[in-house]
């Protein structure tokens, strides 16, 4: 056993290092650079548009409404918001130093031009199915690059990142936080989520989207409050920090040895984690939206990463640094989240985040598993395949409540990097297609009048199965 393990270990080690060091962190960065300039940074420009279409309403056509902006939304950050905001800042401060917070703000800043793209695909190439919309990178794979077999191949992988292996993390992170702050063991903290998981992906995306619009943005506002809070209190102390965190990502801070290197990797490795710009995930809701026109459910999309890491993984950051012991702490993860927190407000805060922590992870094994599911089901796996999908995602949360953290947050990083470069891949090919998308968005906006889509608008646009198609189809 301690072989197959060390074995295994071994893998997972040296797969990170190859797509880490030399494939992801260029072509991640690479592509997020490209598309912001390519958009003349849309994610700056059409700042303010992101406020305004996440609150419109689903629009239906042709009998088919899908989730409205705020549900789509409420979905992704249900995956995004989770783990990767407590328990992974954590782990990159503390491994990779304060500076690795710089290289998360920019792989996310960056990163809200590549999740636009990615999303306004999703957006097009949509298809209807019995709940509204369905979609994501495996189908416009297929649909406008021609590649099933890449389709199937991101397909798999996702559904063994997001539906395993980041269920996995997530219950691990939950089990952790409530052994730290009940002492209760983690066996009976796995038999728990499993329960509660199984009673939830069994009632489909209506009720998926529902749990995580009514979780996420509450506990999301407490914990900002908290956060913020925390800031205010400390407000002298925080251009100290600003000047750490930029001191530390060039190698200029003595107190952390890991150098620019481990900085910026931890930092873009939990980013990327925690933001999921470019992974490829977030698309999958990105298609569910009911929207007029695809852009609009890519400016939420951008909006959702800006709220992720700008905004909730830097309050974390700035809790754990501001902490008086940081450079002693001996723990790691959601743990010492809990004790810096603790330390800035009280030894509620350890029960505080056991709490929000349990929310926050549970509603992303919600989200993290929709992602799987609909991919099963573009691999036409349905019914009994899709019945063992779910019992595999229930053993992977058992799993992970028990498992040491090292493994599963290993096997997070090679599972996400070979998601990522699929889909990077793949959204650099069509990069065009959503240039021309956006620019037929902002034509229409110059006019005074609401954007709406139809595939007619984009010359050579093919492989589309919605925008106007289904009307066309019904004529003839």
């Amino acid at each position: 056993m301690d072989t197959m393990k060390n074995i295994v270990a071994t893998i997972i080690e040296w797969g990170n290092l190859i797509l880490w060091d030399y494939v992801l962190i260029y072509l991640l960065l690479g592509a997020g650079l490209f598309f912001t300039f390519s958009t003349k940074f849309v994610q700056f420009r059409l700042f303010g548009d992101m406020f305004r279409v996440i609150t419109e309403e689903a629009v239906e056509q042709s009998g088919k409404r899908g989730t409205n902006a705020f549900q789509a939304f409420s979905i992704t950050i249900a995956s995004r918001v989770g783990t990767g905001n407590l328990a992974g800042v954590a782990l990159a401060v503390a491994i990779g130093g304060p500076g690795a917070v710089f290289w998360m703000w920019m792989v996310a800043i960056v990163g809200m031009a590549t999740a636009f793209i990615e999303s306004t695909l999703a957006q097009v190439y949509k298809i209807p199915d019995k709940d509204g919309f369905r979609g994501g990178p495996a189908y416009y794979m297929e649909k406008a690059l021609g590649q099933k077999w890449m389709g199937v191949l991101f397909s798999i992988l996702i559904t063994i990142t997001f539906g395993f292996i980041f269920n996995a993390v997530q219950a691990n992170t939950i089990s952790n936080a409530v052994e730290e702050a009940f002492n209760i063991d983690k066996v009976w903290t796995g038999i728990v989520l499993v329960a509660l998981s199984a009673m939830i992906i069994f009632g489909g995306i209506k009720r998926i989207a529902s749990v995580a619009g009514v979780i996420v943005p509450i506990m999301a506002v407490i914990y900002m409050i908290v956060g913020f809070y925390v800031v205010f209190t400390n407000i002298t102390a925080v251009p100290d920090v600003f000047l750490l965190i930029v001191r530390d990502a060039f190698g200029l801070e003595e107190a952390f040895g890991g150098g620019v290197g481990a900085a910026m990797m931890y930092g873009i490795r939990r980013g990327l984690f925690s933001n999921e710009a470019g992974m490829g995930s977030a698309p999958n809701a990105a298609a569910t939206a009911g929207v007029n026109h695809p852009v609009k459910q890519g400016l939420v999309q951008s909006l959702a990463v800006f709220f992720d890491t700008i905004v909730i993984c830097s309050l974390t950051a700035f809790i754990i640094i501001l902490y008086d012991n940081f450079y002693q702490a001996s723990q790691d993860g959601i743990q010492l989240t809990q004790v810096a927190l603790s330390s800035h407000v009280g030894a509620w805060a350890s029960i505080f985040l056991a709490i929000t922590i349990f929310f926050f992870a549970f509603s992303s094994v919600i989200g993290n598993y929709y992602y799987g599911e609909t991919n099963v089901s573009f691999l036409n796996h349905k019914g009994p395949w899709l019945t063992i999908y779910r019992v595999f995602v229930l053993a992977m949360v058992m799993f992970g409540s028990m498992a040491s953290i090292q493994l599963v947050w290993d096997m997070a990083d090679m599972f996400m990097a070979m998601m990522a470069v699929v889909n990077l891949i793949a959204i650099l090919l069509l990069s065009k297609i959503s240039f021309q998308v956006l620019q037929d968005y902002i034509s229409q906006k110059k006019q005074g009048i609401d954007p709406t889509f139809h595939h007619q608008n984009i010359k050579g646009l093919k492989g589309v199965s919605w925008w106007g198609v289904q009307d066309v189809e019904r004529k003839e």
